[in-house]
């Protein structure tokens, strides 16, 4: 079935029609590595995982890029602020956004780019600008002159005069214009920098990725992601810049920007102090927890955060690895797993995961009710399968009730051997002992369920 996108430079519903089938491209805009990113930077690659996963069903080859942007002022502050030089921050938070990101259950890009691998590149793309009249040099900088691309603000849509009166832009007397931006600055000898024709210096933000882009998928891409929050100045920058440095060939053919996190109805921002980092987060609430709660809303509209939307997030896990752990037994083939038509039909939809979502609790019911051996190992394929794409359901069920919330260690030894306690009392009629067993256990946080198949036990998560 056909794959439908909506497209933020259009802003309509399109079929998504890739430049050349065989190699379908996507870059995503990556962290800045100076700190662990918050919950709010998670929803990008969460929701673009989805869909990459779903590309890879229908095209044979799909680069994707998500780029390290690892020079960058705040990055150069960090590093001053504890008298290291930048490499030792970005390796850190590099890593630690990897780790995190993989918790959540985000396939690593096929192509992860640093900005400070790619001097070159920009070096020879400013370059371009300049010789085509879209740059020019001054006091040690070079600028992108806005007024040299005519359609400088058809993705934010809207007039440039009000952009750059909206935004924040550096007012400097070297600049011909207040909105032209900087595309490489100078450095003082305690700031990184690297030789240029311009002397020593640093790239700006937006060339990194126009130049990081063109190295490893093109000069004209098929899809550019990030969030909504970078439209404007990031996104158009790059469109003006990286257009006419090709010449004025497409940069992005799909604009796909998700919506931002909210907290109480308020945008999740460092400067209201409101933030969430994923790497604390990791160590309370079960990674796959939050993934869901992330695909919950469509990606485009806001997302409110909360305690509550994680406490249902666990609870609609509980209930969907509740039937798999009841299927254990029955035997699926994990390699040849179907995508329900259901589920693939709504993320093709302008991947609309509440749908997807909504569908596969559906299944979960269907699994939880077939009868016969047959139905049920369909049903539980279809199940396993409709979670696959988007990247939940795939953990042992057992493994799931028995994990803590986060880094918190389970002590499966002590709980099995008061459970073997509790089965011997209640088989001598010990029934006050049995009953202190349970509460001495739901004082350590596991719940246990009397059933036809025994005694299980799970971890009360949230």
């Amino acid at each position: 079935m056909p794959i439908s996108l909506h497209n933020s430079l259009t802003r309509r519903v399109e079929p998504f029609t890739p430049l050349n089938p065989d190699r379908v491209t996507m870059y995503l805009c990556g962290p800045t590595v100076y700190n662990y990113v918050h919950i709010g930077n998670a929803r990008g690659p969460v929701v673009f995982d989805v869909l990459v996963r779903l590309l890879r069903r229908h095209y044979p080859q799909v680069v994707y890029a998500r780029n390290i942007t690892d020079v960058d002022d705040k990055i150069n502050a960090a590093a001053q602020q504890l008298g290291v030089g930048i490499e030792s921050i970005t390796s850190r938070y590099t890593q630690a956004y990897r780790e995190d990101m993989a918790a959540l259950g985000i396939a690593p890009p096929d192509v992860e780019p640093h900005a400070t691998a790619h001097i070159p590149q920009i070096i020879a793309m400013i370059e371009r600008l300049i010789a085509g009249g879209h740059a020019y040099a001054a006091e040690g900088h070079v600028l992108f002159e806005v007024d040299s691309f005519p359609a400088y603000g058809e993705l934010s849509g809207r007039d440039p005069e009000e952009l750059i009166a909206g935004a924040r832009v550096e007012v400097a007397p070297y600049k011909k214009n207040p909105g032209d931006f900087v595309l490489w600055k100078p450095s003082t000898p305690e700031l990184p920098g690297w030789d240029s024709p311009w002397g020593r210096g640093r790239p700006g933000w937006h060339i990194e990725c126009s130049a990081m882009s063109e190295a490893h998928l093109g000069e004209t891409i098929d899809i550019h992601a990030g969030g909504v929050d970078l439209q404007f100045p990031h996104h158009e920058n790059e469109i003006a810049q990286s257009t006419c440095a090709h010449g004025g060939k497409v940069f992005a053919r799909y604009w796909l920007h998700n919506g931002m996190l909210t907290f109480s109805g308020r945008k999740m921002s460092k400067s209201l102090g409101n933030v969430m980092l994923v790497h604390e987060l990791l160590k309370s609430h079960p990674p796959e927890a939050l993934r869901l709660l992330l695909l919950r809303g469509h990606y485009r509209q806001p997302l409110d955060w909360s305690e509550a939307a994680i406490t249902q997030s666990i609870s609609t896990l509980d209930g969907w690895y509740r039937v798999l752990r009841d299927l254990a037994e029955v035997p699926v083939d994990a390699g040849a797993l179907p995508i329900p038509a259901a589920v693939e039909a709504a993320l093709c939809d302008d991947l609309n995961t509440p749908q997807a979502l909504a569908e596969l609790a559906q299944l979960a019911d269907a699994a939880r009710q077939a009868g016969d051996d047959q139905a049920r190992r369909t049903a539980k394929a279809a199940l396993l399968g409709g979670g696959a794409i988007l990247g939940l359901l795939q953990q042992d069920a057992e493994a799931w009730f028995k994990q803590a919330g986060g880094a918190a260690e389970v002590d499966e030894a002590r709980i099995e051997a008061l459970l073997e306690e509790r089965r011997n009392a209640r088989a001598s009629r010990d029934f006050k002992r049995a009953d202190a067993i349970r509460e001495e256990l739901t004082a350590m946080g596991i719940a246990i369920e009397d059933g036809a198949q025994g005694t299980r036990w799970s971890v009360v998560k949230g």
